[in-house]
């Protein structure tokens, strides 16, 4: 039985919800409210090139802050953050 169905913010077509706030506070809210469970799935290899590319420490609470401005950039086009790092280049993929 299919769950319920969402307009995701980040495939721009009806998909499958998340079935909770995937992250805490209003920021989760939001992300539950506006991205399916694909736009997430897409989120966290986003966020897997951002904290590798970036050598992030996810234990500091400041890594925790820039993931934040990272999501509200990628989900909602918010501030300057959410783009890949610049010069990645994903696994087996030819470089310019």
């Amino acid at each position: 039985m299919p769950g319920k169905i969402i307009h995701c913010v980040v495939l721009g077509e009806e998909a499958e919800a998340l079935d909770a706030p995937p992250y805490p506070g209003e920021l989760g809210l939001r992300v539950f409210a506006n991205v399916s469970r694909e736009g997430w799935t897409r989120w966290l290899q986003r966020l897997t090139a951002i904290i590798n590319e970036n050598g992030l420490n996810t234990a500091d609470p400041r890594t925790l802050e820039l993931v934040e401005k990272h999501m509200k950039g990628f989900f909602f086009g918010e501030g300057d953050y959410g783009h890949l790092p610049a010069g990645f280049h994903a696994a087996g993929a030819a470089k310019k």
